[in-house]
């Protein structure tokens, strides 16, 4: 894997973990009981989007390490995939 790779594979595990995070604990502006006028009744009443940007900086990281671990470690390599692609008849 080189910088570049790095980089791509940091930034697609981000926004999938942020896209995961997003929900989780999220309550509507009806929920609360404090429609803002203009907007949706289900649109988020307090997002704490800094917050889930900072657990999705700190959980993909994490993946990241893992996933680097894999590939630098040798633990799976191209050969390996190509013997996996091999044995399902492709």
């Amino acid at each position: 894997m080189n910088l570049t790779g790095g980089i791509v594979l940091y930034a697609v595990l981000w926004f999938l973990v942020l896209f995961v995070l997003l929900p989780i604990g999220q309550r509507s502006q009806a929920d609360e009981g404090r429609i803002v006028p203009g907007t949706h009744a289900g649109a988020p009443a307090n997002p704490r989007l800094g917050r889930k940007a900072l657990w999705a900086t700190l959980i993909a990281g994490v993946l990241w390490a893992i996933c680097a671990y894999i590939i630098l470690g040798g633990v799976i390599t191209r050969e390996d995939l190509e013997a996996w692609g091999g044995m399902s008849g492709g």
